[in-house]
């Protein structure tokens, strides 16, 4: 009698979402050389939908991150929420009519994520959310829109956190549809860690560890608008009178930067370096002294580090890293007062979540086999 098999549709989206797939596959690939008798084999395909499609930002993280060449690229690219997401459904209902999984699994908060889970509903396949029940409770923010749409359809929500469970159980998800399996992200990060921590990048700039701000800066809201950004850039000049601060710099912000004149602001201290690679950032959030971000993935990786972090966003969807780990929400206004106060607090009392372990991905598995 031939082996049972469980076919899965994998989807990666936008860059961060490279990190939430990868061990996903290895995973899989761990499943099928040690089953047991009884389990079944999966196969899967790697769908990347191209909605980033900067090469030099996204191929690197599959090279790093070990992920397989896309066994489909949907080459979406940019445009409009709506032209996006749109075209992400169109080019992505071919591919389920053509492989028919038993589950497509989508992971974050992405335009991909919404798109490729709405597909997947009307067909009839079962969709898994990885990172379900985040919530910002923001809904002027597309990501918040794009959680909120996939966990409603989603057959099973895999939640990195209980702050996330609950918010499923106070929209009125089924108990039997929740499942606390910990924070994917995280995964990726214990397996690159080794080699995150051989990174050259302090050495080659002469910066040494625990001695520098780490900056990453590409939300709309802090970038795009003029006086928000010029506040930004000053209290960034006054912090790097003290501090080396080290800011690799988003296309879009670097653009604004220019755009609005603020290129003579910028000290020699502020070392503005080109899109890192997963390993080198890795390096640089778990040797600073401070990391000023307004991306969700460094506040969960400073969390992991216990390095202090303020995000620079009005909320949050990822709580615990704010009431459990190191990190602080700040405003453009607060931003050198909430920097001073966060450099001198004590943060010995934080600690890393329960199941940030580097053992969700095995988790995931289990639970999309146990429900097939």
């Amino acid at each position: 009698m031939p082996d049972s098999i469980c076919k899965l549709v994998l989807i990666a989206g936008a860059r961060p979402n490279f990190m939430k797939v990868a061990p996903l596959i290895h995973a899989i690939r761990r499943h099928n050389n040690d089953r047991p008798a009884d389990s079944p084999t999966i196969d899967f395909w790697l769908v990347h939908t191209g909605q980033h499609y900067d090469a030099a930002m996204s191929e690197v993280f599959f090279r790093e991150l070990g992920i397989p060449a896309p066994d489909v690229n949907l080459e979406v690219g940019s445009g409009s929420q709506a032209v996006q997401t749109a075209n992400v459904m169109l080019r992505f209902e071919p591919v389920c009519l053509e492989y028919r999984p038993d589950w497509v699994v989508v992971v974050g908060d992405v335009n991909s994520t919404v798109a490729c889970a709405l597909v997947a509903a009307k067909l009839g396949i079962k969709v898994a959310h990885v990172e379900a029940g985040l919530r910002s409770f923001d809904r002027t923010m597309p990501e918040e829109i794009n959680r909120l749409v996939t966990d409603a359809i989603s057959d099973l929500l895999l939640t990195p956190s209980e702050d996330a469970n609950e918010n499923l159980r106070r929209e009125g998800v089924s108990e039997s549809k929740i499942k606390l399996v910990g924070n994917i992200m995280i995964d990726s990060l214990v397996a690159n860690l080794e080699q995150a921590r051989r990174s050259p990048i302090l050495s080659n700039l002469g910066i040494e560890p625990g001695k520098f701000v780490y900056v990453t800066l590409h939300r709309p809201a802090n970038v795009d608008d003029r006086e928000t950004l010029e506040t930004i850039v000053k209290e960034l000049a006054r912090v790097a009178e003290k501090m080396p601060i080290l800011f690799p710099v988003h296309p879009r912000t670097r653009q604004r930067i220019t755009a609005f004149g603020f290129d003579p602001m910028l000290n020699d201290k502020i070392r503005l370096l080109k899109p890192l690679g997963y390993h080198d950032s890795l390096h640089l959030t778990e040797n600073a002294r401070l990391v000023l971000t307004d991306s969700g993935g460094l506040q969960e990786e400073s969390t992991y580090f216990r390095t202090p972090c303020l995000t620079l966003r009005p909320n949050t969807e990822r709580p615990v890293t704010c009431t459990v780990g190191t990190n602080r929400l700040t405003s453009a206004g607060r931003l050198w007062i909430h920097i001073q106060e966060h450099l001198s607090a004590s943060l010995c009392g934080r600690h890393v979540p329960p199941y940030w372990d580097g053992a969700t991905a095995p988790r995931v598995i289990g639970e999309l086999l146990a429900h097939s």
